[in-house]
């Protein structure tokens, strides 16, 4: 595979090589991939490029991380998507605030220097204004799997990567999301800082803390966007009204 692919799109390539990989039966469901070395090397790009392609098969539910034994292509392939499974934005959010502080809580009584600073490479990689939209969204995910990871309990790991997925499957939660983007006040770096400098204390009830201040944000951003499209939708009735009116006494002075 040539290096002199932009970065955005080598992920993009190695991802859509090890899926054809999978859907040709190379790669059987619940055998465990080559380690991440042995597939840059294979694919001659770097470790990060082939971490990102496995991230992004992971979303899609393909492939699935287990602690410490390594990626595995996943035994229960995905349907295709329900189109009436339709989880709202708020319910997916709140979901989050729940698991997620928790999370964070129990990770910062084990979470490594390592692993901090992982996270601290993942915080600029979503806010770098070389990454796509797609790089930052796969860094966000990966950032929040991460601290599920540190409580060393797999079953947490499923519970928080369920719950942030909901979105993909959910045509209804992700048209939300995406108009939240926009009326964000505070810089998502922040908040993601701010988790990570909890998680660095040690202290449980900073970390959940943080956590749940940043996903009550997201939960803030979800209840403006409604109100502003309420507002719109008001608006517009009002003026339909007002045509209506005009209309009618347009016709009675005739």
């Amino acid at each position: 595979m040539s290096t002199s692919t932009p970065d955005s799109r080598l992920y993009q390539q190695v991802a859509a090589t090890i899926s054809g990989a999978i859907a040709d039966g190379v790669y059987q469901p619940g055998h465990r991939l080559p380690s991440e070395r042995d597939l840059a090397d294979e694919f001659g790009v770097s470790r990060p490029t082939v971490r990102r392609a496995v991230i992004a098969l992971e979303m899609r539910g393909l492939l699935e991380a287990r602690q410490g034994s390594g990626v595995y292509v996943r035994l229960d392939q995905p349907p295709p998507p329900v189109k009436d499974l339709d989880i709202g934005a708020f319910e997916q959010a709140e979901a989050r605030r729940l698991f997620e502080g928790e999370a964070a809580a129990l990770a910062a009584t084990l979470i490594t220097d390592e692993e901090l600073a992982y996270l601290e490479t993942l915080v600029a990689e979503m806010n770098s204004d070389a990454s796509t939209k797609e790089q930052s969204e796969l860094a966000d995910r990966q950032f929040h799997i991460s601290i599920a990871q540190a409580t060393r309990n797999n079953a947490v790991v499923r519970i928080i990567e369920s719950a942030w997925d909901l979105r993909y499957r959910s045509r209804l939660c992700m048209q939300m999301l995406e108009k939240a983007r926009h009326v964000r006040k505070r810089p998502l770096k922040d908040e993601h800082q701010e988790i990570v400098e909890a998680l660095r204390t040690r202290d449980p009830k900073a970390a959940r803390a943080a956590m749940q201040t940043h996903l009550g944000g997201l939960i803030e951003n979800l209840l403006l966007t409604a109100e502003l499209e309420a507002i719109e939708r008001t608006r517009e009735s009002l003026a339909a009204k007002r045509e209506e009116i005009a209309l009618r006494a347009a016709s009675a002075a005739k």
